[in-house]
């Protein structure tokens, strides 16, 4: 299958990132490559742009999609959370733009066999990158009742959680859940009628969130990397980073605004001693989100939002 993917709000990035200003950019989550075309076909010469991806199929159709611009443009396979090794074995030590594209791309929602998606059936998967050991089916066959009410209250937002993992386990007692449309299936049951019939979204949307989560590991490394390229960024680069659902942006937006705070000495204190100086400034206080005429054409962008910090 063709690794498709259509870049969300592309022209509010390149506008963001503005990448003819030249420099080193950075995309950390390359997918099929749409955003680094962008970026690549905006840098003028002497610039370089590096992509990075854990997901191989990613990782080889950014390749074929960037080929033209081979001489200003490294692909590297890696999580963006080891951003700093990966840019220090490329021996780059300040950037100018960096941007992410967060969550599961298209093509691995569609892509049946990568077992992300509740509509068709697969092995229960969803790993990211396919080298990873954990996967759907050790998170839904070996966390105990507990730890599946947990990850799917906490990642998935879903008020049946205690239901739906009790449902889990008593399936799994009989034997092992195996598929995806298996697990669609018990979660739906587990949800109220009353409850599932109010639901505009599929019932299993937000579990199979939770658990994709948790396999991917996703919500760890967004604090941590965004500090990273901070740290990283030349005065007036800029950090962009599009976000999908309330975990992600609310993250995001909490790690901007503390490296936009500056002081952190309580209230009640004369003067400053923690000597913490703001980092970053903010380029808009509400998120940027797609237009009318982009989420008619793409469905999946209606919850994307991005947010833009740029370094002092």
């Amino acid at each position: 299958m063709e690794f498709v993917h259509k870049s969300i709000l592309f022209d509010e990035c390149m506008q963001a990132l503005d990448p003819s200003r030249g420099g080193v950019y950075v995309d950390c989550t390359a997918g099929g490559g749409g955003h680094s075309l962008g970026i690549a076909e905006r840098l003028p010469e002497g610039s370089r742009l590096i992509c990075l991806d854990r997901d191989d199929d990613a990782i080889a159709a950014c390749t074929k999609r960037l080929s033209a611009f081979a001489d200003k443009v490294t692909i590297v396979k890696t999580e963006f959370s080891a951003l700093g090794a990966a840019l220090d074995s490329l021996g780059i030590d300040k950037i100018d733009g960096i941007m992410w594209d967060l969550g599961v791309s298209s093509y691995q929602l569609d892509e049946a066999e990568r077992g992300f998606s509740y509509m068709a059936d697969a092995p229960l998967d969803m790993r990211m990158d396919r080298c990873a050991t954990l996967d759907a089916a050790y998170v839904v066959n070996c966390y105990s009742e507990e730890e599946l009410r947990r990850l799917i209250f906490a990642y998935g937002e879903e008020k049946f959680a205690p239901k739906i993992a009790s449902a889990i386990v008593k399936k799994r007692s009989e034997s092992p859940v195996s598929t995806t449309l298996e697990l669609a299936e018990i979660i739906k049951n587990a949800i109220p009628a009353a409850a599932r019939r109010k639901e505009a979204q599929h019932p299993a949307k937000r579990t199979f969130q939770a658990i994709r989560i948790e396999v991917n590991r996703e919500l760890d490394v967004i604090r941590p990397a965004i500090e990273e390229a901070v740290r990283r960024l030349n005065a007036g680069g800029r950090a962009a980073v599009i976000t999908f659902h309330s975990l992600e942006d609310r993250i995001t937006k909490q790690t901007m605004a503390d490296l936009a705070k500056g002081c952190t000495c309580p209230p009640e204190f004369p003067v400053c001693v923690c000597g913490n100086e703001p980092k970053v400034k903010l380029l808009s206080k509400k998120p940027i989100i797609p237009s009318d005429a982009e989420i008619a054409d793409n469905p999946r962008a209606r919850s994307a939002k991005l947010r833009v910090a740029e370094k002092l």
